[in-house]
């Protein structure tokens, strides 16, 4: 293991910081999507314990990744996120966590837009002014694909082999391989990572993990 000061954290957002999906009307989401791009079949994406809504509108962004109606598919789901910010709940820990990485390079890296991202963290008493944060967008891969976190390492100017991603799902789980990026899981569910993965009991516990 690297010294905590030699190491970046990035964050996967919705599960692992702020829970917005549970409050996001992804039924409505999916059907608008579909209404824009069609039905999408056969759609190989990581399975997780998603609603069926969540887990089909997530599939419609990754398959229509550089189709010239992507944006209009992402905007049509988007709406759906921001709307949910107000009920949308910290995870526990997520102040203390917050604090205790606050000397070391982070990032967010998420499947909802940056803007959704900014938004539900400064509601919750995160500030992001000086936070990196890379959403989903048209001329990016979204998880699982490494593009991401990649762009991050970028930006902060590190190797990926230098940071860890911490997030809850079997999404951020690939993207931390395809970038070569250690991995600390905090699932909601167990079943969410495939056995063997490295797991914490909560966010503080995965914050401590990465920094020890």
């Amino acid at each position: 293991m690297m010294g905590a000061m030699s190491r970046a954290l990035i964050f996967d957002l919705d599960r692992t910081l702020v829970d917005i999906q549970s409050f996001t009307d992804y039924g409505s989401a999916r059907r608008d999507a579909e209404a824009i791009i069609g039905t999408q079949s056969e759609i190989a994406v990581p399975a997780t314990d998603w609603s069926a809504d969540t887990q089909a509108a997530m599939g419609l962004l990754v398959a229509c990744s550089g189709n010239p109606l992507w944006q209009r598919v992402s905007d049509a789901i988007e709406r759906y996120e921001m709307a949910a910010i107000p009920s949308s709940a910290p995870m526990p820990g997520l102040a203390e966590a917050w604090a205790a990485c606050r000397e070391v390079p982070r990032a967010v890296v998420t499947l909802v837009p940056e803007s959704v991202a900014r938004a539900a963290l400064d509601w919750h008493g995160i500030d992001t002014g000086d936070l990196i944060v890379i959403g989903r967008r048209a001329d990016q891969r979204p998880k699982p694909a490494a593009d991401g976190l990649i762009a991050v390492c970028e930006q902060l100017g590190i190797d990926p082999r230098h940071a860890v991603m911490i997030g809850d799902s079997s999404w951020d789980l690939g993207a931390a391989e395809a970038a070569g990026t250690d991995f600390i899981g905090v699932p909601t569910r167990p079943e969410n990572l495939p056995p063997g993965t490295r797991t914490a009991v909560n966010l503080e516990a995965a914050v401590a993990a990465a920094l020890a």
